[in-house]
């Protein structure tokens, strides 16, 4: 702690991201991409080679081969900054850089041999002309997708669809015959990307353009500017009705009061203590979206203190299980209509 400290503010307070010294080469991102290299060689991708950087974000520019990796994965510290200022971290350990890697390879295919121009491809996955919305409303447990990223992102448009179905075809040990047998549409999709793969692989790629988005050599800002920029939405404005559920959560859990001799806690310093995990487990099973999510439980942990909720210690798990149920809900209802109350 005392060095993550040091780190705070000895360098990232004043000092320009670019002059941190941050690359993938020496760090724990390295032998994660050296594995995605022998996963690339053994499904016979060899002669696209594609390029790998910091950046902001997760990304393959339309039109290149270079895949961006979020910069803040580069060190420790900075991943722990990350967690606390967003609360979220896209690749967490090694498995979920790996998926997300697979995931940006399936753009660099795409664009490398431009998929997206061939009639069969379109047939499958839909035009790429569709418009890219961030803000998607995915219909969970949909059998026409495959499932790899959380959050159902293969339905958020047709390129993501292909990535993600790349990802899925590629993964080493992965029996996707048998996982998505019972689902046509989708096993149509993987079957189609086993049938093309081997005549690309005797191809040599139409594009290799290296273009960078957001290099991390060009970030001006400081990790602290930066973290002021990402986390300046306004929250959600959130119904009335909210502070009825948590008292029929908390209050319910604690009546009659001689039911539990167990020592009263604050319900709000229990929603603070899980919000990363139901932050993190709601985005992959409804596709809210984890900073929603964030706000969601912010604004009820806030609540729970004004209005002064409490719970019996040993009811405990019953108070886990009653909130985490009711975030799921009024998260499908905030994936579905769009709203968290009809």
């Amino acid at each position: 702690m005392v060095a993550m400290d040091r780190f705070r503010e000895g360098d990232l307070s004043s000092r320009p991201i670019r002059d941190l010294g941050l690359a993938i080469a020496g760090t724990p991102l390295e032998p994660v991409v050296a594995a995605l290299q022998q996963e690339l060689e053994r499904a016979g991708i060899r002669r696209l080679r594609a390029h790998f950087y910091l950046s902001t974000e997760w990304g393959v520019n339309f039109g290149t081969i270079a895949i961006g990796i979020p910069f803040y994965l580069a060190r420790p510290e900075l991943t722990a900054i990350h967690a606390e200022r967003i609360g979220y971290v896209e690749g967490a350990d090694r498995p979920e850089l790996l998926r997300y890697l697979r995931h940006e390879m399936g753009h660099v295919v795409n664009y490398a041999y431009k998929l997206y121009e061939q009639e069969d491809w379109t047939k499958q996955f839909g035009s790429m002309a569709q418009p890219y919305e961030e803000d998607y409303r995915p219909e969970p447990f949909s059998r026409r997708f495959v499932r790899h990223l959380p959050g159902w992102y293969a339905q958020m448009h047709p390129d993501e669809d292909w990535a993600e179905t790349f990802a899925v075809w590629m993964t080493p040990g992965f029996d996707w015959r048998a996982a998505y047998a019972d689902w046509p549409e989708a096993l149509a999709k993987l079957e189609y990307c086993d049938r093309t793969m081997p005549v690309l692989n005797a191809r040599d790629p139409e594009v290799t353009a290296t273009d960078r988005d957001e290099d991390v050599s060009e970030l001006a800002a400081s990790i602290e500017q930066y973290y002021r920029t990402e986390g300046s939405d306004e929250d959600e404005k959130f119904p009335p009705g909210l502070e009825g559920a948590l008292q029929t959560i908390f209050e319910g859990l604690g009546a009659p009061e001689d039911a539990s001799s167990a020592p009263r806690l604050p319900a709000a310093a229990l929603i603070r203590r899980v919000e990363q995990d139901l932050m993190a487990n709601v985005y992959r099973w409804t596709g809210h979206f984890p900073e929603r999510t964030r706000s969601l439980l912010r604004y009820l942990a806030a609540r729970a203190e004004q209005l002064q909720q409490v719970y019996p210690a040993d009811r405990e798990p019953a108070a886990l299980i009653a909130l985490a149920t009711l975030v799921t809900g009024l998260a499908m209802n905030h994936v579905l209509r769009g709203s968290y109350f009809p």
